[in-house]
């Protein structure tokens, strides 16, 4: 089983001076970390690598230079199954930003941020996953982020803090 770390909505260093010490603390044994955009800073890519390799697209409020670099959508494929990335900005309800991403591919799980609003949901047999915020929980009554496990199936778990 593939053990994956999601976090999302960061927004280092405007909500939060760094990532906090739970995110490494639950990160520690993971296979690979995605984050789901909203970073701002550079330095968070580089202290979640310590961790693991990091697979990572750039936010609404992330600058040119990281859109550049990471881009805003990726599919990444993980034991046969496949993963959409995104941010999942737009004017809609969040989950349908994500989902329209992806129509016109076959994906197992989509894995997106934005809304700082934690989600763990299969529907028509894809898994929506948003892991939250650790740093912003706006309007949630913790922080949280992520796990997914990944094997035949994908499951998801959030962890709140």
């Amino acid at each position: 089983m593939i053990k994956i770390g999601v976090i999302s909505d960061t927004h280092i260093p405007s909500k939060s001076k760094a990532i906090p010490a739970k995110v490494f603390e639950s990160f520690k044994n993971v296979d690979m970390i995605i984050h789901a955009g909203d970073i701002l800073d550079e330095e968070v890519l580089i202290d979640l690598r310590v961790l693991a390799p990091v697979h990572v697209v750039a936010g609404n409020n992330d600058s040119y230079e990281l859109y550049a670099k990471y881009g805003s959508k990726k599919i990444i494929e993980i034991e046969g199954k496949r993963i959409g990335l995104t941010h999942g900005a737009g004017y809609n309800k969040t989950c349908l930003n994500a989902y329209s991403e992806f129509m016109d591919e076959k994906v197992d799980c989509i894995v997106y941020g934005h809304s700082h609003i934690p989600h763990n949901e299969t529907i028509d047999n894809i898994l929506f996953f948003n892991p939250g915020s650790p740093t912003d929980r706006r309007r949630q009554p913790k922080f949280s982020i992520g796990f997914l496990y990944v094997n035949e199936n994908i499951t998801g778990e959030i962890v709140y803090f």
